[in-house]
């Protein structure tokens, strides 16, 4: 399934909108990786251990939209954006959304 961020797909045309899909995660940071990123903050550097989740959470974010869209029927999804929330004091959430669409 083609999913970009653009709202229309070079080298095709959107034959049919099936509707605005919508795909989500929430991910829970556990004590000990939020030690080391307290210690990765205090020296400097880049937290590996909260870039794998972002990057975990945004791939669950994406699959659940390009499945929702296949159960509408359609065969890519244009127009999506990502967003990203903190919940809580240690949760994660990333949404993704987009155009469902038929194209050809």
């Amino acid at each position: 399934m083609i999913t970009t961020t653009t709202p229309n797909i070079e080298g095709y045309k959107i034959t049919d909108y099936k509707g605005i899909v919508v795909g989500e995660a929430i991910m829970g940071a556990n004590v000990v990786r939020d030690l080391f990123a307290g210690i990765t903050d205090i020296i400097g550097g880049r937290s590996g251990a909260y870039e794998s989740k972002l990057a975990d959470a945004r791939k669950t974010a994406i699959d659940e939209l390009e499945q929702r869209a296949a159960q509408l029927g359609a065969n890519a999804v244009a127009g999506v954006d990502l967003d990203y929330e903190v919940v809580g004091n240690s949760m994660l959430m990333v949404s993704a959304s987009g155009t469902a669409v038929v194209i050809a």
